[in-house]
């Protein structure tokens, strides 16, 4: 591989500056004599995050949001700088190994058809994290919310685990935290939608990719640790009955099917939403874990419906 081909590092901040060192650490021991440069949005944080990007990376290109755009919209500001052949984009919570950078370039270079490449990930206990996946759908999304996926063994479900994840494949889509997308595909489409405050953005990425011709790859001869979801466990999330209703993933998911399957596909989500939540709360109310464990899919149910209205049909973004 050539090391003229500089990588631009593009890094989204909110509320972790516990592991800006770490991520950074782990980033310059994988260097190994590659080009990089570093650009940081920190997006509004809370803490103490841009006073430790200051004083401790003063190599890092550095923006302060003064209110959090999101994430797509935070790495879209990013591109203005980017001069490389090759951009990844890395979460704050994801550490790369010693040899990750230059094996992932090395097959980006070999491989001049590969738009997006994502590799294996695992949390800090080794276990594998979904890092290969199918495009969601109004159906299998259903599948997976009510664990009715068993009878229909032929659908392919977004996050597939039935498998090795040992050798290099060809997928749908991959996960932000580790995302190395060429140059060439950013100058062609761009990178973000920016309707996306959060989640989905990569998915819908992704699928434009592959639409362009491009291939979306899955690399697992190198792993990336991956903490996952620091940045958003503050974010758009409502209680019920001891677990956690995410009114942006809701609202980034109502988009992206409008988007990409249009008024019926929406349509077909909201009433699999609707015989989903129903179905999960009578099976609670059957199995007696009681109106408040049955009051989570009530809340979902309504949540959706409610996002639904506030997006116009989930044509346009709430914020």
């Amino acid at each position: 591989m050539s090391l003229r081909s500089m990588l631009d590092i593009l890094i989204v901040n909110y509320n972790t500056a516990s592991l800006l060192a770490p991520m950074f650490d782990a980033c310059e021991r994988a260097r190994q004599g590659l080009q990089v440069r570093y650009w940081v949005v920190d997006n509004a944080s809370r803490d103490d995050s841009v006073a430790v990007l200051r004083a401790q990376f003063p190599f890092v290109g550095l923006e302060v949001n003064a209110e959090n755009v999101g994430f797509g919209r935070a790495n879209n500001q990013l591109l203005k700088n980017v001069q490389g052949d090759y951009v990844l984009l890395l979460n704050t919570d994801a550490f790369v190994q010693p040899e990750t950078l230059q094996r992932t370039l090395a097959y980006m270079e070999a491989h001049p058809r590969c738009g997006v490449l994502g590799v294996k990930l695992v949390g800090r206990d080794g276990a594998l994290q979904p890092s290969c996946r199918y495009f969601p759908t109004p159906w299998n999304v259903f599948l997976a919310r009510t664990g009715l996926g068993r009878f229909f063994p032929q659908t392919c479900m977004v996050d597939d685990m039935e498998w090795d994840h040992a050798s290099v494949r060809e997928c749908d889509w991959v996960p932000g935290c580790y995302y190395l997308v060429r140059r060439q595909v950013l100058d062609q489409l761009g990178l973000f939608d920016p309707r996306y405050f959060l989640y989905y953005e990569e998915v819908d990425h992704c699928k434009r990719v592959k639409e362009a011709g491009w291939q979306v790859v899955y690399y697992p001869d190198t792993s990336v640790v991956h903490i996952g979801g620091e940045s958003a466990k503050s974010e758009g999330e409502l209680s019920a009955a001891g677990r956690q209703i995410s009114a942006l993933q809701i609202e980034s998911e109502l988009l992206y099917f409008r988007k990409h399957y249009g008024l019926g596909g929406l349509l077909g989500h909201l009433a699999l939403v609707t015989l989903g939540d129903a179905y999960l709360l009578i099976k609670d109310l059957l199995k007696r874990s009681g109106w408040d464990a049955a009051g989570y899919h009530w809340a979902h149910w309504r949540q959706t419906w409610r996002l639904c209205r506030q997006t116009r049909w989930a044509t346009q973004p709430t914020r």
